[in-house]
């Protein structure tokens, strides 16, 4: 539309087009500057925890490089361990290559304190282990010490026992690569423009990217105390710095206090989409203010024309907007026919409204595959369909016993619904099914027992909603009212519709919920079948199903995956079916033939749930629950990750139970003994994570039995 400035010869128009004018430039000219504050200001926040950030993911790398260097160690005492009579070339050529890469030199420290190389060198072994590392190295763990040079790099050592229960066998110690461990140089993780120091609990300068004099880390301990926020300032030839740390402890797995992690970046560069933000913003001000005057002047001009308003009210209808109001005060005939647009407008808002909702509703309650979410859904949503101030739903369990449950939600209850047990007489059932559409209960002194959670709340006037599956009763949807005077013809047909909707799905979450029972009681009993053939075996698949669930939540496993290991947990042992009694329950050490006979169970039901689609991801934990974690397992000698995770946290679950249980060959171990076996063959039998979360659940196990 063309731009017309006739409009302001009018006063009216002048004094409207100053006063929107003004109105419109002074909020925008203090939202400016309050965007222009609130805006600096979250720049910095943000690059404060961007760096606090990245220092705790560097801090979190650093102790998963310590973590898997541990492993590295471990593995290779295991070996050496096992290769004591042998020359140390063949643990060089089996490990030399991977363990290169993480360090500088590994040696075996003697009971002697000789020092036997075994890959690479080191030039500055550190001191013999005190008393306190020598007792901490005996209990099977690892040590990590430093040994700080002044001018020139820090080294880190890493030590483990060959052997915890033969000292004799001495310790195997390693300096640890400085670049992998920090993940700087060729293989640099550091985020661009960042400096990286990390102090020890000494305040010994591990690692700096910049070079420092002696008294930075005793700066640094002054600013890292462990108070909120991990952040501070400092500065460095003539260079200011943001910094943030992350503090690593190790006592607990290393035995050494602590390492800082310290993230620095210069605050020019930290500031610099701050600096550039400052010379945008001005002109953006400006344009945005040249925009306001004009558009401003142009809905001005709009807002004389009553007509036009009129037109564009119509366009809104015809576009499902009906929230928005015409607003004339010519004091004429246009006035009054935009009263009566708005009345118009609001009537078919409150109609289409009412019609999106009630579809809205209905997509999820058939979309929903249980009846507890059904019924929530109706409790959130029959308000936004019907004015009412209360809602329930009573379940009727059976036509024998008229038992039923009936739910209620109320907006003191937002976000929880109360159930109560109640029971229909035949009386209000029959009443029911001679007002099959709707029944209105107004003032009635003796309300049925369902509506007394209603009753108590206030509500005198009822709108009941009956539910039917094949004839029987099923169900009731009640409405209440404060004041029955809010109840309208207009409003009571509209809910029957979703009440049908109700039924169906309640119909359809029905069937869904008996098959559900239907498959896990097969499950079970075939579980309880397989467990049957020997006396011995009672309850092992159900016990083992029910730790192996408790393991898989305690690692976090979806609901999904957990479904798998409960199936798996029930089927792993059905292979034995097709295994002779007299192998099973023979009280004498079984033959190498017998044996082999055992080791086909995995295989054998393998095969038989080989045709059943549904259980394609359970079928390989059946097959693999008897694999060791480092490949000396049997059917496939699968060793790691190789492994699936649900036969991983079967193995450990199976062991467990048939340690504490007792058999033809012995008596059943004490569950102490039997979860320090567990933990002995974390890594060898077992993955030591699921024994980790194993462990937890016997600790925790301990402290209610201790309750």
């Amino acid at each position: 539309m063309k731009f017309d400035a006739t409009f302001l010869c009018s006063k009216v128009a002048r004094r409207i087009f100053g006063l929107f004018v003004l109105c419109a430039f002074l909020p925008v000219v203090i939202l400016a500057i309050l965007s222009f504050g609130h805006v600096t200001k979250q720049l910095n926040e943000q690059n404060h925890r961007r760096i606090q950030g990245e220092a705790k993911s560097i801090g979190m790398a650093i102790f998963e490089r310590l973590l898997f260097l541990d492993r590295e160690i471990r593995a290779v005492a295991y070996d050496f361990n096992g290769s004591m009579g042998t020359a140390t070339h063949a643990l060089t050529e089996r490990f030399g290559e991977r363990l290169r890469q993480r360090f500088k030199g590994l040696v075996l420290v003697t009971e002697a304190g000789n020092y036997m190389p075994v890959l690479g060198r080191i030039d500055n072994p550190p001191p013999e282990p005190t008393p306190a590392q020598t007792q901490y190295l005996s209990v099977g763990k690892t040590v990590v010490s430093s040994r700080h040079h002044p001018n020139m790099p820090s080294q880190i050592f890493m030590m483990h026992s060959v052997d915890p229960q033969y000292p004799k066998r001495g310790i195997l110690l390693g300096e640890i690569d400085m670049a992998h461990l920090w993940g700087i140089g060729h293989m640099n993780t550091l985020p661009p423009m960042t400096e990286l120091c990390v102090p020890d609990e000494l305040n010994n300068v591990l690692l700096s990217s910049l070079s420092l004099p002696e008294t930075f880390a005793k700066h640094v301990a002054t600013k890292t105390d462990g108070s909120k926020p991990r952040r501070f300032m400092w500065t460095h030839g003539n260079k200011e710095y943001l910094a943030s740390y992350w503090t690593i402890f190790l006592k607990a797995r290393f035995f050494v206090p602590k390492w800082t992690v310290v993230l620095s970046q210069a605050k020019g560069d930290a500031a610099a989409p701050l600096a550039d933000f400052k010379k945008i913003f001005p002109l953006v001000v400006l344009v945005s203010l040249g925009m306001v005057l004009l558009l401003s002047s142009i809905q001005i001009r709009r807002s004389l024309v009553p007509l036009e308003k009129l037109k564009e009210g119509t366009d809104r209808i015809a576009a499902r907007d009906f929230d928005s109001q015409i607003v004339v005060t010519s004091g004429d005939e246009f006035e009054e026919l935009a009263v009566s647009f708005n009345a118009m407008s609001n009537r078919l808002g409150k109609q289409f409204n009412t019609l999106t909702t009630i579809a809205e509703i209905d997509n999820a309650i058939l979309a929903a595959l249980d009846t507890e979410r059904i019924i929530e859904t109706v409790l959130m949503r029959m308000r936004d369909v019907l004015p009412c101030d209360v809602v329930s739903v009573t379940l009727i369990e059976s036509n024998e016993t008229n038992i039923a449950r009936t739910y209620t939600r109320s907006d003191q209850q937002a976000n929880k619904s109360r159930v109560k047990t109640v029971e229909i007489d035949p009386e209000d059932i029959e009443r029911l099914r001679r007002n099959p559409e709707r029944l209105l209960i107004e003032g009635d002194k003796d309300l049925p027992q369902y509506l007394e959670p209603l009753a108590n709340a206030g509500i005198e006037s009822f709108m009941l909603l009956p539910i039917f599956l094949k004839e029987r009763l099923a169900g009731i949807i009640a409405v209440g009212y404060l004041d029955s005077a809010s109840m309208n013809e207009e409003d009571q047909a509209q809910p029957r519709q979703l009440a049908s909707q109700v039924a169906v799905a309640l119909s359809n979450a029905h069937l869904i919920e008996e098959l559900d029972k239907l498959n896990w009681g097969t499950l079970t009993a075939l579980a309880r079948t397989v467990d049957a053939k020997s006396p011995w075996t009672a309850g092992h698949s159900e016990r083992v199903t029910g730790l192996a669930l408790e393991i898989g939540q305690t690692m976090g496993l979806s609901q999904e995956e957990l479904q798998f290991v409960h199936r798996a947990g029930l089927l792993h042992d059905i292979g034995k079916i097709g295994i002779e009694a007299s192998i099973l329950d023979k009280p004498g050490k079984l033959t190498d033939e017998e044996y082999r006979v055992i080791k086909e169970h995995p295989g054998i039901g393998a095969r038989i749930l080989e045709p059943i689609g549904a259980y394609a991801r359970v079928t390989p934990m059946v097959l693999q629950h008897h694999e060791w974690f480092n490949g000396k397992g049997y059917p496939g000698g699968l060793a790691g990750e190789t492994i699936c995770l649900g036969a991983r946290i079967l193995a450990v679950a199976d062991v467990f139970d048939a340690l504490i249980s007792d058999r033809p060959y012995r008596a059943g171990w004490e569950r102490e003994r039997a979860a320090s076996f567990i933990k002995d063959g974390a890594g060898r039998q077992f993955d030591p994570n699921v024994v980790h979360a194993f462990s937890e659940l016997m600790v925790q196990a301990e402290r209610e039995l201790r309750r």
